[in-house]
């Protein structure tokens, strides 16, 4: 009889052990909450988001796009392009880096250029890189060096990208 009473204690115990196991877990998968001075997470991935009044942080701080394209611009720019980003960058699809095609809907021109002018301070200092550089898993942009003119074609390559 004792051993049934034992028994009987044990699973009442293993029961109650395991529920509160349950329980536990549910909190640990509920959202965080952010801690004061914190900004909240927002539910948008960044290479979604659109931040058209960002002009990001670097040299570039404000461009006027003609209303046609410059084709000369175009290919010089997608030669610039194909040398130098396509390693990370592809037009028709997510890769190691974001798809360019449609990022001036997404962002201004002057946080693109700045971007791919100074990735590094970008990341360093702009919400949208930073939340980008996370979102591509760590893959921080190379710096290719490129002058503002060259970066200026590479613009009018992305505008010209449908």
């Amino acid at each position: 009889m004792k051993a049934i009473y034992r028994l009987a204690i044990l699973f009442t115990l293993g029961l109650l052990i395991s529920c509160r196991g349950e329980e536990e877990k549910k909190q640990v998968k509920s959202s965080p909450k952010p801690t004061s001075g914190e900004p909240a997470p927002d539910p948008v991935a960044a290479s979604k988001r659109i931040t058209l009044d960002d002009k990001g942080v670097g040299i570039v701080k404000n461009i006027d796009l003609s209303p046609t394209i410059d084709e000369a611009m175009v290919e010089r720019g997608a030669a610039l392009f194909k040398t130098n980003c396509t390693a990370c960058h592809k037009t028709d699809k997510r890769f190691i880096g974001p798809n360019p095609t449609g990022i001036l809907e997404r962002r201004s021109p002057e946080w693109v250029m700045n971007m791919i002018l100074d990735p590094r301070l970008m990341t360093e200092k702009d919400q949208c890189a930073k939340d980008l550089l996370v979102e591509f898993n760590g893959a921080a942009m190379a710096n290719q060096n490129m002058t503002e003119e060259q970066v200026r074609d590479i613009l009018e390559y992305f505008r010209s990208l449908k």
